[in-house]
């Protein structure tokens, strides 16, 4: 399974930072991270950050089970 790190209100809201998760696309991982009530709101939001692999991602992209995927905030401030 891919393993899922979350940063900022993300994990403040899930109440965990890592963990792997059973999905093979980003969007299927965002789909089972979103039944857990609070983090689906957020998730919903534009800006989202997806970092597959330390790379950031736009859409929905394939993942493997030695894949490392991070969901992050969108990132504001000057």
């Amino acid at each position: 399974m891919p393993r899922v790190l979350l940063f900022g209100a993300f994990a403040d809201v899930a109440g965990w930072r890592e963990r792997e998760v059973e999905g093979a696309t980003t969007e299927a991982l965002v789909a089972v991270l979103s039944q857990h009530e609070g983090l689906a709101d957020r998730l919903a939001r534009p800006g989202r950050m997806t970092v597959v692999n330390k790379v950031v991602v736009r859409g929905d992209v394939a993942v493997g089970t030695d894949d490392e995927v991070a969901f992050a905030p969108p990132v504001s401030g000057g």
